[in-house]
């Protein structure tokens, strides 16, 4: 999940979707999980501190049991599983009702989510439709799931919305992914100063990649594409040991500080936003890019 371009055999790819994270503390949580496990647990078991309940939603329910069994083992609470299309607005209402009618409430939702992109070819080359695709999708998937989550936290005078987006400058043969990326900020800033005077913080990370999320191409499947001589392909397809390790080094290369954060960087993180301690905290994103972009 990296913005940066990798500058790979096969194009200028970036590895971004946070696909692996779940998504709520005491909510509805949203996204169309994919290999929750690395993300997921990192952030579930840091809801035990607050004795908070879990919620995961995503398409695929054996994943999320994985994600659900590793929270448990790393000492969080027990999650509740759903599957759960994030860009049907009414079956994402019906699940936000649902979890207030079992919880109580809605306190935090992170909706960390894929957006179908294609990338690896120039714009000029790029049918339209593949281009607004993960554009499209961003608007659904960030909308319908932070109104329903919104409806209930404003009711109560608080709550915490938080995402999580790819940042970096401008690179070639991207396709729609950093216009998805620019949307979803762009759309958080609305929900942030809409929210914000009735009690509901709003914020996001920003990322350059995550150590685990390169290494991890094989859980994009479908969700990650790359044109290859006139082709979608997957990007677990074009990717193998080598060309990973050399991906990793590259990325490192890019930042100040010499690394990659890790899933567990980015836990803590949203653990703090979601905090009182980040109480004064909205309408702003958390650069974690480890300096290889410079606010």
């Amino acid at each position: 999940m990296s913005p940066r371009p990798l500058g790979s055999r096969y194009g200028r790819t970036v590895r971004l979707r946070q696909k692996r994270w779940f998504r709520v503390v005491e909510g509805p949580g949203r996204d169309r999980a994919r290999r929750g496990r690395f993300r997921g647990r990192r952030r579930g078991a840091r809801v035990r501190r607050g004795g908070g309940r879990l919620f995961l939603t995503g398409r695929r329910e054996g994943r999320l049991a994985a994600v659900a069994e590793d929270v448990g083992r790393l000492g969080g609470p027990e999650a509740r599983i759903a599957r759960l299309d994030i860009t049907d607005p009414e079956e994402v209402e019906r699940h936000a009702d649902s979890v207030v009618s079992e919880a109580g409430r809605v306190d935090v939702v992170f909706n960390a989510v894929s957006y179908g992109d294609v990338q690896g070819a120039p714009l000029e080359r790029m049918p339209f439709d593949r281009f607004s695709a993960p554009v499209t999708t961003a608007l659904a998937a960030q909308f319908h799931p932070v109104r329903a989550a919104a409806r209930h936290m404003v009711e109560r005078g608080s709550g915490v919305v938080l995402t999580v987006v790819g940042h970096g400058p401008p690179s070639p043969e991207l396709g729609g992914t950093r216009v998805a990326w620019e949307t979803v900020e762009a759309m958080y800033r609305q929900w942030a100063c809409e929210l914000g005077p009735r009690g509901v913080r709003v914020a996001w990370l920003r990322t350059g990649g995550f150590a685990e999320s390169v290494a991890g191409a094989d859980a994009y499947g479908e969700d990650l594409k790359v044109i290859v001589e006139g082709r979608e392909v997957p990007l677990s397809s074009r990717s193998d040991e080598a060309t990973t390790e050399r991906e990793l080094e590259e990325l490192a290369r890019s930042t100040v500080l010499g690394a990659l954060p890790t899933l567990a960087d980015a836990g803590n993180a949203a653990a703090f936003l979601a905090s009182d301690r980040a109480r004064h905290v909205s309408g702003a994103a958390l650069n974690l890019t480890a300096g290889a972009v410079i606010d």
